[in-house]
């Protein structure tokens, strides 16, 4: 695992830390996916019959802070509107867009415990970690050092 629940006053974030930006966006949908099940579906996940879908979002070039909200948003959309919870993906940046491949199972057989509404631009951040730069840990969430990629993310409940 390479993301952390992060302490907020109201709502709930996320602290996601890779080696790439694309390995970035996977961990930090798996990470939304994560804080919404319930322990009893994380551990039924596995039992699932899975399906194998590409899932694409529009993104400016040079904009990984915008790409990643529609990434989520995406994610989101597809879980809550589609019935397609992914559980598993592998994305890859172009000019305009993001594009990935996606394991997904019926949403519908999932056990969730949160409700998440909305990805928020509130403390979003991502960004490139430099070679020997240290990004110090929060409550709950240890301190990472680069090189590598980090993303912070709340979400509204």
């Amino acid at each position: 695992m390479s993301w952390w629940v992060m302490p907020t006053t109201a709502d709930i974030g996320f602290r996601a830390f890779a080696s790439s930006p694309g390995g970035l966006l996977r961990e930090a949908a798996l990470a939304l996916q994560g804080i919404q099940m319930s322990e009893r579906g994380a551990a039924l996940l596995d039992g699932h019959i899975r399906h194998v879908g590409e899932w694409a979002v529009s993104a400016p070039t040079g904009d990984l802070e915008r790409g990643l909200v529609r990434w989520l948003e995406e994610v989101l959309y597809h879980g809550s509107a589609e019935d397609r919870w992914l559980v598993e993906c592998d994305l890859v940046i172009e000019d305009d867009c993001l594009r990935a491949q996606v394991l997904w199972v019926d949403a519908r057989d999932v056990e969730l415990e949160v409700e998440v509404k909305a990805i928020t631009l509130h403390d979003l951040e991502v960004r490139e970690v430099g070679d020997g730069e240290t990004v110090e840990g929060v409550e709950g969430v240890p301190t990472f050092e680069g090189p590598g990629w980090m993303a912070q993310v709340v979400l509204d409940i």
